[in-house]
């Protein structure tokens, strides 16, 4: 039996929920040595850096996780919540790592929404947002901006 009065948990934003400016944070992620070698495996990114624990040959010292996973976690955080149900489609994406992030990293983000462009049919719009991420020290380690299709109330 559903109920559509009762409010889904987990329900994402549609696009009338959304101003231009309004800022939101994720939750915190420590990134793991499991996550490190499940991901590398999974994606074929077997570089140096990432699965030799004794390599120099990046500079970065310590156990570099690619900028990927660490953009992939943020995601999983949006789609989890922000966009959960009402996220259409990602049109357009640009990314810059801004330092890295190792193993034992906490990783969050601040959203900020930049755009809210309703379409001319099918109640929905597309919204703009930047997303900087940090490490546990507070220090940026990647900023992005994504380019989504929300859609929009029943």
């Amino acid at each position: 039996m559903t109920n559509t009065t009762i409010p889904q948990l987990g329900q994402g934003f549609h696009w009338q929920d959304l101003t231009v400016g309004q800022k939101m944070r994720t939750h915190r992620r420590t990134i793991t040595e499991t996550d490190l070698v499940n991901f590398i495996g999974v994606t074929g990114m077997l570089e140096a850096m990432f699965i030799d624990a004794l390599d120099e040959s990046g500079g970065i010292g310590g156990r570099p996780v690619p900028a990927a996973l660490t953009y992939t976690f943020i995601e999983g955080f949006l789609l989890q919540s922000m966009i959960q149900g009402t996220g259409l489609a990602l049109l357009e994406m640009t990314q810059k790592v801004l330092g890295p992030v190792r193993v034992g990293d906490t990783i969050h983000a601040i959203v900020e929404v930049s755009g809210v462009r309703p379409t001319s049919k099918g109640n929905r719009a597309v919204v703009d947002s930047t997303i900087d991420v940090f490490n546990q020290r507070d220090e940026p380690v990647m900023r992005y901006t994504a380019r989504r299709l929300l859609a929009g109330r029943p």
